[in-house]
């Protein structure tokens, strides 16, 4: 069986109850950075063998763990943060347990998007989820353009090294619209700022960001 498990996305207290528990019975753990995780499992007393499952060993990782899965072992796969899958590995990994039929389940908990959403004030019934900002300022400015013309909101990931490259892009594309800057949820100096392409560029640019970056932009007419 294979456990696709959340983890805290910033303070350690948010891991379920239930997830501890499937960290503990399990016979292995795939963990995108097996340092960093250690620190998580560490607090918690799991005492279970670690084995690296990242971008770059995840296609060599995912042949090795679906053998392991139809040996009949327990497996539990976990990122840096929040849920396996979503701009992290593990994806390629479920789509082969449902190729092969071996089982598997997800243990929900911690969600940076929708904390991140809940946080801006935007509305919330329909939204677009677009994965990390492109690096290249060309699509990233279509990728902009494109949310300037969606009526729901659209959330991103993106680089604190790349944020004023992105307000200013969004000075022009973005003029009147509101954007949300999430950063370092549930951590100690954890912010939602809000404004205008104009009045957060103004911002970053005297007070330059660190730590993990959630931007949204709220839709036409909102």
């Amino acid at each position: 069986m294979l456990y696709v498990v959340a983890t805290p996305i910033g303070n350690l207290g948010d891991i379920t109850i239930r997830a501890v528990e499937i960290l503990k019975e399990v016979d292995v753990i795939a963990a995108e950075d097996t340092r960093h995780s250690g620190i998580l499992l560490k607090r918690y007393q799991v005492n279970k063998p670690l084995i690296s499952f990242h971008q770059h060993n995840e296609a060599m990782r995912t042949a090795q763990l679906v053998e392991r899965l139809a040996a009949g072992e327990k497996i539990a796969v976990i990122t840096d943060a929040g849920t396996p899958g979503i701009s992290d590995p593990g994806a390629r990994l479920i789509r082969e347990c449902i190729k092969r039929g071996l089982d598997f389940t997800i243990v929900p908990g911690p969600s940076s998007i929708l904390t991140a959403l809940i946080g801006s004030g935007f509305p919330a019934e329909r939204f677009l989820f677009g994965g990390f900002l492109p690096v290249k300022s060309g699509q990233r400015e279509r990728e902009l353009r494109t949310a300037a013309g969606r009526d729901e909101t659209s959330i991103y990931f993106e680089s604190p090294y790349r944020l004023t490259k992105t307000l200013k892009a969004a000075i022009d594309l973005l003029p009147d619209r509101q954007l949300c800057v999430a950063r370092e949820l549930t951590k100690k100096f954890e912010e939602f700022r809000r404004g205008t392409a104009v009045a957060l560029l103004a911002h970053y640019e005297s007070h330059p960001p660190k730590g993990e970056i959630v931007l949204l932009i709220s839709g036409r007419g909102d």
